[in-house]
């Protein structure tokens, strides 16, 4: 499919017309911006729409960005927004859902590796227009303009090639799979190259981004640039988790935040035709997702030397036996497990938007850090959550009466505004103590660096008063709780 060609501001510019005399002749259609509409994350309204539109904004995602309903008369929806915050372009509209965090902050959760201070112009971009879309492709331009300054990476990488005069050595095995044939020879060589998969992964995003309209021309000339930087390296199509096959030295350190952004483009952003020739984009964030990974990639880096920090700790809760009678383990994956002394020492579930069946401290919550707590053995552990995405339903004190005894918790602290920043219950017949730890992304950059620290403080102190007790044949015991 041919995409139109768009001009600095977003212009489609392609549709060719028949002009007198039968020449053929470029007309410029102009895109009309669509009707826009605000949503907050996790929030719900009545909106006027179309059925193609209320049709459109179910696909995108698959019913993951938003779910569409019939309202009560004709012509209204109700638009509920879920775990993602982005911008969805479909049928002439445009809704934006913004993250309940400050917007600022969600650069911060995009945990790239750079300072605030290279991130903070586009920050405050997004905090005006409330469009993430424009705002993360300046920042991506910008961050490869700098990378691809300290010039093209290369390294060596072998090659296998059908060649008329021999390169390197024979490559038996091909050679011999064409019994007869002397030239061409298969021979196998090592070259000095710039055709890398680092190179390629962020080639495939700069032409993604190039397809978006609305960037600004600046960043449309930038990114045009690096595409002529790259123009050696090999056009491939990567997916996303192609990321994680980049092994990172001291050598390609430097593209470290350049193909963070480039994962979070190819994950994230989607195309689709509009009206028309007119591309339209829709990219979304998962702050689920971004919430865990910057949580897990803070404290590993807050804790080095006094825990080792495991992330999705593969065990299992035991044995299930089928209808056939085989036996096999039941799988569970704790966002991150603390070991001292190479044992687990201290468990954590990280949340960024707790279940919605009770208050704070909700019961399936509770229930999956107590599968957790029990199946490693461990007297405690903790379920660390976004204090601001909960914030509307989080009132009252932690209802959780079929775990606790309804005693105080060991523990209960307090954030320096008063509001409690851990609370904890006390499984009966077991003594397990389950805490939940609530961080507040609210503050700046210096706010949120020290409520991490914070945390990272009180987990290393936690680890360290619960040691769960074995007798010497290893069966458990019992555990003492630490105060």
């Amino acid at each position: 499919m041919s995409l139109p060609a768009l001009d600095d501001t977003g212009v489609a510019a392609d549709r060719v017309t028949a002009g007198p005399h039968g020449f053929k002749t470029q007309a410029t259609v102009p895109v009309q911006p669509p009707a826009r509409v605000v949503l907050r994350e996790y929030g719900r309204e009545v909106l006027a729409l179309t059925g193609e539109q209320a049709n459109a904004l179910n696909r995108v995602g698959g019913g993951r960005y938003l779910s569409v309903e019939p309202g009560e008369h004709s012509g209204q929806w109700r638009v509920s927004a879920h775990n993602y915050v982005g911008s969805i372009n479909v049928a002439g509209l445009q809704v934006l859902v913004r993250p309940k965090i400050p917007l600022r902050n969600l650069f911060l959760l995009l945990e790239v590796g750079l300072r605030e201070r290279d991130w903070y112009d586009e920050a405050v971009r997004f905090e005006t227009t409330g469009d993430l879309l424009p705002a993360l492709v300046s920042f991506f331009a910008r961050t490869t303009e700098t990378t691809l300054a300290r010039g093209l990476y290369h390294s060596y990488r072998e090659q296998h090639d059908r060649l008329v005069a021999l390169r390197g050595r024979v490559d038996i095995a091909r050679q011999l799979s064409q019994p007869g044939v002397v030239i061409p020879t298969a021979c196998r060589f090592t070259e000095f190259t710039a055709d890398l998969i680092e190179n390629s992964y962020l080639k495939a995003a700069v032409s993604r981004s190039l397809r978006v309209t609305g960037v600004q021309a600046i960043d449309r000339r930038r990114l045009m640039q690096h595409l002529v930087t790259l123009e050696d390296v090999s056009d491939v199509r990567h997916h996303h988790t192609d990321y994680d096959r980049v092994t990172f030295s001291r050598l390609n350190e430097h593209y470290r935040p350049a193909l963070r952004l480039s994962q979070l483009v190819l994950a994230n952003l989607a195309l689709q035709d509009a009206v028309g020739e007119i591309q339209a984009s829709s990219f979304m964030l998962d702050m689920n997702a971004l919430f865990e990974r910057f949580v897990t990639e803070r404290l590993q880096r807050a804790l080095r030397g006094r825990l080792d920090v495991k992330a999705q700790h593969d065990d299992h809760l035991g044995m299930e036996r089928d209808r056939h009678g085989r036996e096999r383990k039941l799988a569970i994956r704790p966002d991150m497990v603390f070991r001292s002394a190479g044992s687990p020492s201290f468990v954590a579930d990280i949340k960024y938007k707790l279940t919605d069946d009770a208050a704070a401290g909700r019961h399936a919550d509770y229930y999956q850090l107590l599968a957790y707590t029990t199946a490693l053995d461990l007297p405690e552990g903790v379920l660390i959550y976004c204090l601001d995405a909960n914030r509307d339903s989080l009132t009252g004190e932690s209802d959780a009466s079929n775990l606790a005894t309804g005693e105080p918790g060991a523990g209960n602290l307090q954030t320096d505004d008063g509001g409690p920043a851990v609370r904890s219950v006390r499984v009966r017949h077991t003594g397990k103590v389950l805490y939940t730890y609530a961080l507040d992304l609210s503050g700046s950059t210096a706010d949120v660096a020290g409520s991490l620290d914070r945390l990272a403080d009180w987990i290393a102190d936690r680890a360290a008063a619960s040691v769960p007790t074995r007798a010497p044949g290893g069966s458990p015991t019992g555990s003492r709780i630490g105060p």
